[in-house]
């Protein structure tokens, strides 16, 4: 198995490219009159800062150098992220499996510091067993391509092992109940997926909220999403709304805003973290032995 690595590609991009904006806009230049001495558009230079183009590491050295940027230490630190932002990202193996949309945000998921999330109806893909994972994606996928479904769950097991890296990142996720009753794949894969819940709820860095059917109405009756934060200063949180073909990322801070708290809200009107536990034995104990 691959080592799960952070700071995906796509991470260091934006980052790199955030700071190179904000180099730009200190020594007074615009992105015309920075393109020109490494023979750039100023769309390219808008892309560059935006993090959405791979980067060459003399353009790079020379934009430094031009925004007058002479610390060697910095400028070590910020050519190290060109090779970091050029490099491929974990999932590489696994990229003729993978639509665009989702290698985007796996490389945020490995980046982030801070993951929170609300699932209304599957446990969310860090937190899912082998079985109920190949339950999950099996729903979407011809019973034939039995390949590619068992690279999907390869893919999504190796996924996992974000939450056991030294410098994970913190999850905190809150389950609608109906996720935590609907038997996909089965009662007893289902079984096993809330044993799995309850031993999870014993890492530091996993908090686990449910939303009980008696809770009625909450924050976030609109569907799933999550909201991803970054060690970097630089980079804005994102959030992430996935849809049947395809993903949607926000990140103007008026519609962060407001999911963050929707979020908020969902942590003060599910069921307290504490009771987790007692939640999760009493649907085990529903499910039968």
């Amino acid at each position: 198995m691959n080592q799960v690595t952070g700071g995906g590609s796509t991470v260091r991009r934006m980052q790199l490219g955030a700071r190179l904006r904000a180099l730009r806009r200190a020594a007074g230049l615009s992105r015309e009159e920075a393109g020109h001495p490494i023979r750039a558009s100023e769309s390219k230079i808008s892309r560059m800062e935006l993090g959405r183009v791979g980067f060459k590491e003399r353009d790079i050295a020379d934009l430094l150098t031009l925004y007058g940027v002479d610390d060697h230490e910095e400028r070590r630190r910020l050519l190290t992220f060109v090779t970091e932002a050029n490099s491929p990202s974990w999932w590489h193996l696994y990229s003729d499996v993978l639509d665009p949309w989702l290698q985007t945000y796996l490389d945020f998921e490995q980046g982030a510091e801070l993951i929170r999330t609300y699932e209304v109806q599957f446990v969310p893909g860090l937190l899912q067993t082998e079985a109920y994972a190949r339950a999950v994606i099996s729903l979407g996928y011809d019973p034939s391509a039995t390949e590619e479904i068992e690279r999907r769950i390869r893919l999504r097991m190796e996924r996992k092992q974000l939450l056991l890296r030294p410098d994970a990142p913190k999850l905190w996720a809150v389950l609608d109940e109906a996720a935590l009753r609907r038997p996909i794949g089965g009662v007893d894969v289902l079984r096993g997926q809330i044993a799995a819940l309850i031993e999870l709820t014993d890492l530091p860095g996993v908090r686990l909220q449910v939303m009980p059917f008696a809770s009625g109405g909450h924050a976030a009756s609109g569907g799933a999403f999550s909201v991803l934060r970054f060690p970097y200063q630089e980079l804005s949180d994102v959030v992430y709304i996935e849809h049947l073909t395809g993903g949607l990322y926000l990140d103007r801070r008026e519609e962060v805003d407001r999911y963050s708290a929707a979020i908020g809200r969902l942590f003060i009107e599910a069921a307290p973290l504490t009771e987790t536990p007692a939640i999760l034995r009493d649907i085990l104990k529903d499910l039968g032995s």
